[in-house]
């Protein structure tokens, strides 16, 4: 495999197989990061008997548990139809013992033209070209985290706000394909949560379990800017808010749930 986080290695009625590189492996452990498996999901969302005149608004992906770096299995369906709403599911396993290691339910909505209301919620990053790079990510030369080009606008804990970042993949999504704005975006979604994140590292773990992004407007250019803040409760269990953008402006909002534990 080239420089893609899987490989399409069988198509049937049971829905997609594909290989999963070792850059999907994560720093959590022996277990793929959540970005290649969410943006895989929404990839299996959008081609769900696909329409050129509704989009995906909300997409929710869940991480059931640990996704193993090797083969899995992508089916979608269609549980809602409509002429103007529609609701979506997509299920990924295991296809060694077809276990469900996570799912993503979205709703698709029909376009239509309204230039004139169009507004953000937001305001914007600092541009891309007036960020230094600043991309330490040198000792990560395995793994997810390795194929990132990263540039840091306020580096992660160290103002008592939101953290700031600019990121894109050097790498497609899916051997041969070209990824879609979508898939662009959740491959590194779910980067929001270290983008926000306020707990030392060195002490502590803080798993996400999930992300829900409301995209109000589709992301255009390789670069995505993420700009989160993490809340944390007095009972191992806090929450990451932020807002994705493009070089244009905000493109959607992100929240997580975040599992604290401190390490031993």
């Amino acid at each position: 495999m080239g420089d893609a986080y899987y490989e399409l290695i069988d198509t049937s009625a049971e829905g997609e197989v594909f290989s999963s590189a070792d850059l999907t492996r994560g720093t959590w452990g022996d277990m793929q990061h959540g970005g290649p498996p969410s943006a895989l999901l929404v990839r299996a969302l959008e081609r769900c008997e696909p329409r050129a005149d509704a989009r995906l608004s909300r997409i929710v992906v869940e991480l059931l548990g640990p996704v193993p770096v090797g083969p899995v299995r992508v089916v979608s369906k269609k549980e809602r139809r409509g002429t103007r709403i529609e609701y979506l599911s997509a299920v990924m396993s295991s296809a060694d013992d077809m276990r469900p290691v996570a799912r993503a339910h979205a709703w698709r909505m029909e376009r239509s033209d309204t230039v004139e209301i169009q507004r953000n919620f937001g305001e914007p990053l600092t541009p891309l070209e007036n960020v230094a790079d600043r991309n330490d990510l040198s000792h990560f030369t395995d793994g997810y985290v390795g194929t990132l080009d990263w540039r840091w606008i306020v580096e992660p804990g160290s103002t008592p706000g939101a953290g700031e970042s600019w990121i894109r993949s050097a790498v497609d999504l899916v051997q041969g394909e070209a990824p879609s704005p979508l898939e662009r975006l959740f491959v590194v979604a779910d980067n929001a949560n270290g983008v926000g994140a306020k707990a030392d590292i060195r002490k502590w773990t803080f798993l996400n379990t999930d992300l829900t992004v409301h995209v109000h407007r589709m992301p255009e250019g390789d670069w995505i800017g993420i700009r989160a803040d993490a809340a944390y409760g007095p009972d191992g269990i806090g929450a990451t808010i932020g807002t994705l953008f493009d070089q244009h402006g905000p493109v959607a909002g992100i929240q997580q749930s975040v599992l604290l534990r401190r390490r031993s």
